[in-house]
């Protein structure tokens, strides 16, 4: 820590949170509700500055998690979302000295006077150490509002090696939620957003016996029984898609929450974003009808290798697809008409330009992962 981190308050602090006491095997552990503010004030390394330096956990376990800026970043734009929240709690630790839990009161004192003691010892800032939750800390600094309560665990006397034990546990035997899942799960929200939109075209587009894509979208990122072939994830194709409905999902969603306009944009913007007015006037129905075109006119151009299930075959497959995606834009620039929608005969047109074959789309001729992606959508945006 730096000389500065190390200052002892001048006088006495003693914060007093409601508390539940819970008993685990390893010890009693806290389980308590703290203003953002005063958590902001109690917490430390990764809440005043990027690390110079390992935290103590982390250099017990070997490992290094510095502050990711653009983390921070994105957190400190969501907690001023109007349904921001942090349900899971953050864990801290606290040496068993500074804190003090009353039975009664069902509270818990964290000071920066020791309990023998008679005066300050420590920084108030420095009376709780991190072990899981630094990045939503950090976002919470940018916090605008009046009120955000977080649920916080916190462990009283807890040594190195149980913090390490602990910080272990949260952070590398959790598991992340599927991106597949997370999206499919904006179905049940009432407002509109691109992520629910993008959802929404995902399964018409899988559901729909006419559709290119019927059955091949693995919805919640697991194969669906009964089903033999499914190249493409929910994920995929929202995120491909959502690129051109809008620069910032989130802030959209925001606003569309708390009811506000969002305002059609310009024939400029549109050259970026060929669905985004379509969004904003809740044309969705528009969007499904181009990508239906779009990907039934490469179907019809290249119709053995999208039937094809072969795994050297990469044309229907999570690279040919955000190709094609991506090669959308170029199409769109071509056809020269800022409005997202785009004939079918001019698709129709410009699959029978691009120079390659049925057999052409093989992992020799664009290999497995960004950079075959990358070589076909050279291919494509090569046609003019």
């Amino acid at each position: 820590m730096t000389e500065e981190m190390n200052l002892v308050d001048p006088d006495p602090v003693t914060l007093r949170f409601e508390c539940l006491k819970a008993r685990q095997p390893i010890g009693d552990v806290f389980l308590a509700s703290v203003p953002y503010d005063q958590l902001v004030k109690i917490t430390y390394f990764d809440v005043r500055r990027v690390l110079q330096e390992d935290r103590d956990v982390e250099r017990y376990l070997g490992i290094q998690r510095p502050l990711i800026n653009s983390r921070v970043d994105g957190l400190q734009k969501y907690v001023n979302f109007f349904d921001a929240s942090f349900p899971t709690a953050i864990i801290i630790a606290v040496d068993e000295r500074f804190a003090e839990y009353d039975e009664q009161t069902k509270s818990i004192s964290l000071s920066n006077v020791p309990r023998d003691g008679d005066r300050p010892e420590i920084p108030i800032r420095n009376i709780a150490r991190v072990l899981d939750g630094q990045h939503r800390i950090a976002g919470l600094r940018g916090f605008k509002g009046d009120a955000f309560d977080l649920p916080v665990t916190i462990f009283v006397g807890a040594d190195i090696a149980d913090q390490a034990h602990i910080f272990a546990t949260v952070n590398l035997e959790q598991q992340k939620v599927n991106k597949s899942l997370a999206y499919d799960l904006y179905s049940l929200a009432k407002s509109r957003s691109p992520q629910k939109t993008c959802h929404n075209v995902a399964v018409v587009l899988d559901q729909d016996r006419d559709s290119p894509l019927y059955k091949r979208i693995k919805r919640l990122g697991v194969s669906t029984d009964g089903r033999d072939f499914e190249p493409i994830s929910q994920a995929t194709f929202v995120e491909a898609l959502m690129t051109y409905v809008s620069a910032e999902p989130k802030v959209d969603r925001d606003k569309l929450l708390k009811g506000e306009m969002l305002e059609k944009v310009d024939a400029e913007e549109l050259w970026k974003r060929p669905f985004r007015n379509m969004f904003v006037t809740e044309n969705d129905v528009q969007i499904v009808e181009v990508i239906f075109n779009y990907f039934s006119s490469v179907k019809d151009r290249w119709p053995i290798a999208w039937a094809s299930n072969d795994s050297g075959n990469m044309l229907n497959r999570t690279n040919g697809f955000r190709a094609f995606m991506r090669a959308f834009q170029h199409v769109h620039k071509l056809h020269g008409t800022p409005s997202g929608v785009v004939p079918r005969e001019f698709m129709d047109e410009f699959m029978r330009k691009v120079p390659l074959k049925d057999r052409d789309f093989n992992t020799d001729n664009f290999k497995p992962g960004s950079a075959g992606e990358s070589a076909l959508l050279s291919v494509l945006r090569d046609v003019q």
